[in-house]
Formats: structure tokens, C-alpha cells, sequence
């Protein structure tokens, strides 16, 4: 993933509206430039980390001046934007949120398949989540780049955006009550799929209408992540189409 480095240029890269995907800062890194850096950094919620001077070398060996940013590869948009319009045009909005997915193969052969069914958004936090690089970017066929792509700061936030504008939240999780065969009749949804190792934080499962799963009846207790999501995702579509 291409970077770049210094104060100023990366200052000039936020006025010429360039996506960033993340910046790291030298831990204690002081002064007016910083500071007002700094204050447009966070206006725009862009992923930021305070981290030793040793790993911004390693980075780079020129003068960074304390600050290295990752360029992004995807533009990304706003759920608040996207919704609106998929109602006025008559769209039945399906939305798939990705809460704590941090492999970047994952994440692209996820976004490769909601391409694939017609998903509408794909929402991630802006924090616990894989960076959008180059490996992401190849593992979705380039899919990244044509599905819209929302990065959040807080997905509980989100998560009641789009309930109170009338998206059925279904949580996908081998604790599930009901089996995907037993989705609701078509509607609006999101889809929310956890990581493997920790699942969907139970903050988000709160929210939830619904909680569901795949059966297993063999000798592995679950699936990979990317594996599974494919199953919800064709499952929705399926019924979408018996409409």
C-alpha cells in the first residue's frame, strides 16, 4: 500500500480530499503544525495510532517528521448517503456489516461475493478491521472497487441508523436460535457477520432481530468466515428472488 510521509504533504493530501486509510504519529509528537494536523485528522475519522519512533523507521528511513499515512485504495462513502437513495430509487436495501474481521483475504473474498449477490454497502469499523490493501483488493477481484464501502467509528451508532430506518438486523453466529433457512420474508436487512476467533461483540448482538446459523453435521464446529458469509448471502438472495 502506497504511503506517505511528513506533515505538510500529508496535510496537503487531506486538502486535495485524498482517502487515507491510516495514520501513525510518533509517540509524543508536539507543536502547532501537529496539533492543527492533528485536529483535521480526527474531524475527518480518519484511523489514526501514536506509535515509537522505531516503527516509523522502519517504515521509511527519510525524514517523516513523525507521521506516516497509508493512502486508501477505495473511496469511502457514508451509510447516511447510501440509504436515502436506495429507498428513492425503489431498491430493497441489503447491507452487510463486518464486525472485527481482521484478515485482509477474508474481507476480500466477502466483498467479492456481496458484489456478486447485489449487496448494497458494505459497512466496517474503523478500528479491529484489516486495512483495504493490495492483497484485500486482489482477493475481491477487484470487487472493492465497485461495491460502496462505509467506514464507521461506531457501528452501534450505525447499527441503530439503519434499524430506526426500517432494516431487519440479522446477526450471523453458531450461538444462533434459528437456521438461515428460517430468514424472514424478504425485506430490508443488513447482515452482520463476526470474526472467527471472537465472533460479533455483544453490544451489536443486542440490537439484533434475529440471530442465525448454519447447521454442522460433521466434525468441524464452524466455518470460515468468508465460507459462511457466502451461504447468508445467496440464502438472501434466494428468498429475494422468490418475491
Amino acid at each position: 500500500m502506497d504511503f506517505i510521509y511528513g506533515i505538510r504533504p500529508v496535510e496537503e493530501a487531506l486538502e486535495a480530499g485524498r482517502n487515507l486509510e491510516k495514520i501513525y504519529f510518533q509517540n509524543g509528537l508536539q507543536g502547532p503544525l501537529f496539533r492543527t494536523l492533528f485536529t483535521r485528522v480526527r474531524e475527518r475519522k480518519i484511523p489514526f495510532q501514536f506509535v515509537p519512533l522505531q516503527r516509523l523507521n522502519r517504515i521509511t528511513g527519510k525524514n517523516h517528521q513523525g507521521v506516516i499515512a497509508y493512502l486508501s485504495l477505495v473511496e469511502y462513502q457514508r451509510v447516511e448517503n447510501i440509504l436515502p437513495a436506495l429507498f428513492e430509487s425503489g431498491e430493497n436495501p441489503f447491507v452487510l456489516m463486518l464486525d472485527r474481521i481482521t484478515d485482509v483475504r477474508n474481507i476480500g473474498a466477502i466483498a467479492r461475493t456481496a458484489d456478486a449477490a447485489g449487496c448494497h454497502a458494505l459497512i466496517l469499523p474503523e478500528k479491529n478491521s484489516a486495512a483495504l490493501n493490495a492483497d484485500a483488493m486482489k482477493t475481491s477481484a477487484g470487487a472493492l472497487l465497485h461495491i460502496p464501502v462505509c467506514r464507521e467509528a461506531d457501528l452501534m451508532q450505525t447499527l441503530r441508523f439503519l434499524k430506526n430506518s426500517g432494516l431487519q438486523i440479522v446477526a450471523a453466529t453458531e450461538k444462533g436460535e434459528d437456521i438461515f433457512s428460517t430468514l424472514p420474508p424478504a425485506g430490508p436487512v443488513v447482515l452482520i457477520m463476526g470474526s472467527e476467533e471472537k465472533g460479533i461483540r455483544h453490544t451489536l448482538m443486542e440490537l439484533t432481530d434475529q440471530q442465525i446459523r448454519i447447521p454442522m453435521f460433521g466434525h468441524v464446529a464452524s466455518l470460515n468466515v468468508s465460507v459462511a458469509a457466502g451461504i447468508f448471502i445467496y440464502e438472501i438472495l434466494r428468498q429475494r428472488k422468490k418475491e
